[in-house]
């Protein structure tokens, strides 16, 4: 681990406490799917502060331009993270959600197809993106929001989750496509 890396977490214990709180449904949305679900983490305020703390931290460092929030569960992350670093928030949205005019991408899931929504003229020219969601699975939603924000015209996107859910390859993905990612956890 880099001297750099070892910053944004504050302890081993801490990021394991994060990874015991989030919790696994299996079969959920369909069968064979082991959901991780993150609303068991919010209700551990301590442990959700933490989490919260060390994304910051890393998107401190990192310099961006602009974050983008998807739907839905990015936006527990994307806001605070916007904040902190005096940036604008971008929503990334399902269909129908937007009420200006939009650009979209659609996409495939580990269970289904989904299409990916930002208004138009809202994600800086040549910008550097931070886009933000709660889990890392297949990648798809973060691979297309990250590949709209560059056909909107920014220079650079990055991804950043709560969870990585490696063996699914979403990370890699992400990473050969050109888009690194940060995480603070693994599954």
């Amino acid at each position: 681990m880099t001297k750099a890396k070892k910053s944004f977490i504050v302890n081993t214990m801490s990021k394991k406490e994060i990874a015991n709180a989030i919790v696994t449904v299996p079969d959920y949305p369909i069968p064979g799917v082991q959901f991780r679900d993150i609303t068991s983490l919010l209700v551990e305020p301590e442990l959700y502060r933490e989490a919260m703390a060390v994304m910051i931290r890393w998107a401190q460092a990192s310099k961006f331009d602009a974050v983008v929030a998807i739907e839905s569960r990015g936006f527990i992350f994307g806001p605070a993270i916007a904040l902190e670093l005096g940036v604008p928030l971008i929503l990334a949205r399902k269909p129908g959600k937007l009420p200006r005019a939009t650009a979209s991408r659609e996409y495939t899931l580990e269970y289904g197809s989904a299409e990916v929504h930002i208004t138009q003229g809202t994600v800086p020219y040549a910008g550097r993106i931070l886009v933000v969601d709660d889990v890392i699975a297949t990648g798809g939603t973060a691979l297309a929001t990250a590949e709209l924000c560059k056909t909107m015209g920014a220079d650079s996107a990055v991804v950043a989750a709560l969870a990585n859910l490696e063996a699914l390859g979403g990370r890699q993905r992400l990473t050969d496509a050109g888009f690194p990612v940060f995480h603070v956890v693994d599954f």
